[in-house]
């Protein structure tokens, strides 16, 4: 996971009766207003968070929208998949993927007819005109699946002719790091890590190795060749099942001395081209991909992503300083869903966690895997508040558990012994142990889709938002109800 860039998520969306599971959010219309940039970190997550509706709650929705610091932030409170990219896709001016990622994430995005795109590399602010789209130097970027995505925007009558910007620092994901990551899998037989197989950790080693490929060497293609070929070599190496020899390499050089000429107009030096913005007081929005529960060095290690999903990556993924960040806005689906291997405290097993993932259409963007799915783990989420600092949270999906005659949230972490775990461990065999102390709510059964006034809301609605508020200490201030642009609460 990774930062890539930054979108107000949005429900996801699915046919007009979504089985009140819903599927992606909406983009917040503010990300649709010019003078925005638009930064990515990672890959997008999705969150319906700025929508703007055409009624009375509108006018309040601007104003909260307006009232965002110049440069803010939405990244995900749980372990991916909450919905941000669509709040994103609203925002106007730069829209930055800036933190740390990849093409293993992916986000599904929705334009104002309806038309569905999912994309991994490229930020979710790329629907609005008047927004530059700025891929970080955090990001690992596979040359293959930028292009593919562009591809699909044009044919769709979306430009990306000078709004698209890759920094020249962010290193290149190679179809053999792809290779080596099935490999690794492979060789960890039933303690595989579930990644999505796309490359990304052998990349990140890469470079952590000090010998990974930047944008910037596509400049340079008489070095480039032998530069790939110690990449290579060092893999044929480490993997038996990896055959490498000179008619590869020469393939691949032919291949890049063509994706160099295609990418030329798209590279910049993103760290200017950022800071230029803020001295400009332009508003910037930064997208992450994946989210907190994954992070590196605060997630459920080793089952994490390869790089720095929470704010922290911020920085170091754009090339900006602390003190620029503002708004940092959390997004939190009203259930909590992980994909792959890993410790889930609060998931539904059986055919509870089937009915939700059905009525959530909870399955991977990029894989299609189904994602597990459980209850609101609360400790989990004050634990991303508290590392990020999030000023206000996105709750996203709140429609998906309107059937439920009744609702329970992961209230505490106990030993067996019943001794109170006072914060998410780090300790795997820990998690494992541990037993979860629920609150149960009563549902509120019956269809929220079409309110857009919290207080329209029934009763066991504002109860079940309002605890989830009073449990971790931060305001929720967007609520995501459906599938539609516009299906969005401003609370």
């Amino acid at each position: 996971m990774s930062i890539a860039s930054l979108t107000l998520a949005s429900n996801p969306v699915a046919s007009p009766r979504r089985r009140r599971l819903r599927f992606h959010q909406p983009l917040p219309s503010f990300a649709r207003r010019p003078g925005f940039v638009f930064s990515s970190v990672s890959p997008p997550a999705s969150s319906a968070l700025l929508s703007v509706a055409s009624d009375p709650a509108a006018g309040e929705g601007l104003s909260r929208i307006d009232s965002l610091s110049q440069v803010s932030a939405v990244l995900g409170c749980q372990w991916g998949d909450e919905a941000r990219a669509n709040s994103s896709t609203s925002w106007p001016s730069i829209s930055t993927s800036s933190l740390v990622g990849g093409a293993n994430a992916g986000h599904t995005i929705y334009n104002a007819e309806g038309k569905k795109f999912a994309h991994h590399l490229v930020p979710s602010g790329i629907l609005n005109e008047d927004t530059l789209c700025v891929i970080g130097n955090g990001v690992v970027v596979h040359l293959p699946v930028l292009f593919k995505e562009i591809d699909v925007l044009e044919a769709n009558g979306i430009s990306c002719k000078g709004r698209i910007l890759v920094s020249d620092r962010a290193h290149l994901l190679f179809d053999f790091h792809q290779v080596v990551d099935g490999l690794r899998e492979a060789e960890l037989a039933e303690s595989f890590i579930g990644t999505t197989k796309r490359g990304i950790g052998p990349c990140y080693s890469s470079k952590m190795n000090r010998n990974g490929i930047r944008v910037s060497d596509l400049r340079h293609m008489d070095t480039f060749p032998q530069k790939l070929d110690l990449l290579l070599s060092d893999a044929a190496a480490g993997f038996q099942g990896f055959n490498y020899g000179p008619e590869m390499l020469k393939e691949e050089v032919e291949r890049y001395k063509r994706f160099a000429e295609r990418l030329e107009p798209f590279i910049a030096d993103t760290v200017h081209v950022m800071n230029e913005s803020i001295a400009q007081k332009k508003k910037i929005l930064v997208e992450g991909g994946q989210a907190t529960m994954l992070d590196i060095d605060f997630g459920t290690f080793p089952f994490v992503t390869s790089s720095s999903p929470s704010a922290g990556g911020i920085c170091t993924g754009l090339g900006i300083a602390p003190r620029v960040l503002g708004d940092l806005i959390g997004v939190v689906k009203a259930y909590s869903t992980r994909v792959g291997s890993g410790p889930f405290p609060t998931e539904i097993l059986g055919k509870g966690g089937d009915l939700l993932r059905f009525a959530g259409q909870e399955f991977g963007t990029t894989t299609g895997r189904p994602r597990r799915c459980g209850w609101l783990d609360v400790i989990a989420l004050r634990y991303c508040c508290l590392i990020n600092g999030f000023s206000s949270l996105n709750l996203t999906k709140l429609d998906v558990l309107s059937d439920l005659p009744e609702i329970q949230i992961g209230v505490a972490y106990k030993h067996a012994d019943g001794t109170p775990i006072n914060s998410f461990p780090a300790d795997l065999r820990l998690i494992e142990q541990l037993k979860v102390e629920y609150e149960v709510l009563p549902g509120w059964q019956s269809d929220i889709s079409s309110i857009r006034n919290y207080s329209d809301l029934p009763k066991a609605a504002r109860q079940y938002v309002e605890r989830i508020e009073d449990l971790v200490g931060v305001p929720i201030h967007y609520i995501g109800v459906g599938p539609g642009r516009d299906a969005l609460i401003y609370k």
